[in-house]
């Protein structure tokens, strides 16, 4: 991980709406780390209200900018002016421009002379100027949109997957009921991995991130990033997992390593790669 780039994300609360907040980080984090993380606005203003939760949830910098002149985007210099600091400071290797405003072509075009990777994200309305001053540039609404249809697509698999479960359980009942009269005495089950959800929290501690959110998060990395055969490495999974959910460990959910984690989710195959002389295997997955 140390040779992945580092990201300022510098985000333009005037023109980006909080819904977008998951997208920008999720699209950031696959080109890089998120090492500054800072969003500008007048927070007096009770329309930016909202996103008070989601600074919190994402470890986001609010930065307090009072628009003293009626008319003027005080914004948008306060920004221009982080970057440049930022710049100077030598601790990133490129910027993540998140506005949909023109204003800030100049900036990225002075940020790339630099010799910074600048990843632009905003939604369709983003005039070209900005765009194509940029290195990347990513739809906000459009991947939105894509996530939620892509969202909908696995529900409905999902549905159809367990429909053909109950089917089959169903046509195998006689025969399971039959074989467990059959038996003298029921056989002990093994002893289930004991998760956080079954450990007492002290009151007023926040919960960890669900099993469900890392289970659709494994479903969308997969998705969007294994070979031509659907197969990826399941090292880089859990690179890109820690750097969505800092909070994410295997241990937390009972199991020693990665690899016994994603098969317990029963949603995947698992084959293993020797890779020399000396038994070494990677291992790597894929959607069933």
């Amino acid at each position: 991980m140390a040779s992945e780039k580092k990201f300022a994300v510098l985000v333009d609360a005037d023109n980006v709406s909080d819904k977008y907040i998951k997208v920008i980080l999720d699209e950031i984090s696959k080109d890089g780390i998120a090492t500054y993380k800072r969003i500008y606005g007048d927070w007096t203003k009770p329309t930016l209200a909202s996103w008070k939760t989601v600074l919190l949830d994402n470890s986001i910098l609010p930065i307090q900018q009072y628009n003293y002149t009626t008319g003027k985007n005080s914004t948008d210099s306060a920004m221009i002016i982080d970057a440049m600091d930022i710049l100077y400071s030598g601790q990133v290797d490129g910027f993540c421009i998140v506005s949909s405003d023109s204003d800030f072509t100049r900036l990225a075009a002075r940020l790339r002379e630099s010799g910074m990777t600048v990843v632009g994200m905003g939604e369709k309305k983003t005039p070209k100027s900005f765009i194509s001053a940029c290195n990347m540039f990513k739809y906000l609404d459009i991947l939105t949109a894509a996530e939620r249809k892509a969202e909908d697509v696995r529900k409905q698999a999902e549905r159809r997957a367990q429909e053909k479960q109950k089917e089959q359980k169903e046509q195998n009942a006689p025969q399971k009921a039959a074989q467990k009269a059959a038996q003298s005495a029921p056989k002990e089950e093994a002893p289930k991995p004991c998760g956080p959800a079954e450990t007492p929290k002290p009151e007023g501690s926040e919960p960890q991130t669900d099993i469900e959110t890392i289970k659709e998060a494994i479903k969308l990395i997969v998705a969007d990033n294994s070979d031509e055969d659907d197969w990826m490495f399941i090292g880089t999974i859990g690179n890109l997992l820690v750097k969505r959910y800092p909070d994410f460990d295997v241990r937390n959910f009972g199991y020693p390593k990665l690899t016994l984690f994603i098969k317990s989710l029963g949603l995947f195959e698992i084959k293993s790669v020797r890779t020399g002389e000396n038994g070494s295997h990677l291992i790597y997955i894929k959607l069933k």
